[in-house]
């Protein structure tokens, strides 16, 4: 693997582990100023400060967060492709979704951040 493709997966890993830590200012640091974040049900959000904003509830509202990679991915352009499961204890009950995750990265910042996962089954489970 080159040293670009490690990098790559290192910032998403790291970007992983900064969710399972609840750790805002590092979620928010591996962004770049003008990121693109799309869970893919939903309507996109721009920009690390808007996108910080609308973590910030969810995240104080869990008690656990952890995301399980299972499988991940570095294509030729240089986008990494996680298969997950992110588990949330969020106001008393546990909530389990699988995930399909884009990630496209410049100079060591995630500028681009797409989700897939089944929105029906989230709310199921809320």
């Amino acid at each position: 693997m080159s040293q670009l493709a490690s990098s790559n997966v290192d910032v998403v890993l790291n970007f992983i582990a900064a969710w399972n830590a609840r750790d805002l200012d590092a979620i928010a640091g591996a962004l770049a100023p003008d990121v693109v974040y799309h869970n893919i049900p939903m309507e996109p959000l721009q920009g690390r400060e808007r996108i910080r904003e609308a973590f910030a509830p969810m995240l104080q509202a869990c008690s656990q967060i952890e995301w399980r990679v299972h499988n991940v991915a570095q294509t030729a352009s240089g986008a990494v492709l996680t298969e997950r499961t992110d588990d949330f204890h969020m106001n008393g009950k546990h909530i389990s979704l699988p995930v399909m995750g884009t990630f496209e990265i410049e100079d060591g910042l995630i500028t681009a951040w797409r989700d897939y996962f089944d929105l029906q089954q989230y709310q199921r489970q809320l």
